[in-house]
């Protein structure tokens, strides 16, 4: 059975992410087994993807558009400008160049959306997320390469993709080592359905696709934001830095962000303070007020993807609201969304997602352990 759905896993695009200009290497028995992890394009590398369906968006219980949400919990990003895109050598081909960005003033929300504000839009519309819906094959099929036989029927059952540690050192480009189709995750269950956000109300939600993001945001009266304003929110005012902080790294200094330490996947010294997701506010804000704009879990934007998209920008840009539609080599058959931030996965030697400049690409369907969002209001 695991080798079925490993080799599923496969047909679906799960691909290599590795850091760009980084390589690791062993000597002994250590490289026995092991492949050496190359130059590529790492957190934007294809993700692993559930056994779902990119359907209509659920709007149950949305508010009437021109109502006006509440700020309760926001903070006010004031109109300015900034340089968007990577500023040093670090980034990878789809963060350059660096372009001048002007922005009018909007309201994000001070925190990740927690379990216990998910649980209300839950409460409130019954809402069902696409991880604990069973898998349409009709839809499914849409996304896979023609000819791709259908998974057996007791495959396709509500299920989420979360993180399981090795015990020992892998190949870095395979990432079914440490991703697995877990039947029963879901926001409820996030590492599968033994696990519990009992006791986690003031925890990211996480295992919520980009279709479940917007149902809430809808809800709620807000909306996703745009890569652009999560990227200047994330700033918090400051000019060509490559974290919300500044340009010191993680591992000088104060404790800054829930990321990984020691060697990804399967040594986690938790020098943080945590091996997996911590409560929004463990961690200093930024200059706006806002927290974990750097690690914890990846965030959900609006954009489409591209690879290219900002070569083909020209001059200062206003508010840019990303490309018409999305498009991705690897798997042009999948509308992709970009993910901001970095989680408590990244790591300096595989994945710097924490930089602020940095992107990630995901199917709109995708729910993933180490994934949530947070909203925008105008």
């Amino acid at each position: 059975m695991k080798r079925v759905i490993l080799s599923l896993l496969v047909a679906m695009g799960i691909a290599s992410c590795n850091q760009k200009n980084v390589k690791t290497t062993a000597t002994g028995n250590e490289a026995e087994g092991m492949a050496i992890k190359t130059d590529s394009s790492c957190c934007n590398a294809n993700l692993p993807k559930r056994f779902g369906s990119i359907g209509a968006i659920d709007s149950l219980g949305a508010k009437d558009p021109k109502a006006k949400a509440s700020h309760e919990g926001m903070k006010f990003i004031p109109a300015g400008s900034f340089a968007m895109g990577a500023a040093d050598n670090e980034g990878r081909p789809d963060e350059y160049p660096a372009h001048e960005v002007v922005m009018d003033g909007f309201w994000i929300d001070e925190t990740e959306v927690t379990n216990a504000q998910f649980a209300r839009f839950v409460k409130a519309t019954g809402y069902v997320t696409q991880a604990e819906r069973k898998p349409d094959w009709e839809e499914l099929k849409k996304q896979l390469p023609p000819g791709t036989p259908k998974p057996a029927d007791e495959l396709l059952q509500p299920a989420s993709l979360t993180f399981s540690k090795p015990t020992k050192r892998v190949n870095l480009n395979d990432v079914s080592q440490w991703w697995r189709w877990t039947a029963g995750a879901s926001w409820k269950h996030p590492q599968g359905p033994k696990s519990s956000i009992v006791g986690k109300d003031n925890y990211p939600v996480t295992q919520v696709s980009w279709i479940d993001a917007s149902a809430y945001a809808k809800w709620a009266g807000k909306r996703l934001p745009t890569e652009a304003e999560w990227e200047y929110a994330a700033r918090g005012g400051l000019q060509r830095k490559k974290y919300p902080w500044g340009d010191e790294s993680l591992d000088k200094g104060k404790v800054k962000a829930n990321t990984w330490q020691g060697e990804f996947p399967y040594t986690d010294l938790k020098t943080d303070g945590f091996s997996s997701t911590a409560p929004v506010k463990s961690f200093a804000a930024n200059g706006y007020g806002l927290y974990d704009m750097s690690g914890n879990v990846w965030e959900w934007t609006a954009d489409w993807y591209t690879a290219d998209y900002y070569r083909g920008l020209k001059g200062k840009v206003n508010n840019p609201k990303g490309p018409a539609e999305s498009y991705d080599a690897d798997e042009p058959t999948i509308p992709k969304k970009i993910i901001r931030g970095g989680s408590f996965m990244c790591h300096s030697s595989y994945c710097k997602g924490y930089r602020v400049s940095s992107k990630m690409k995901s199917s709109m369907d995708t729910g993933l352990e180490n994934t949530g969002f947070r909203c925008v209001a105008n």
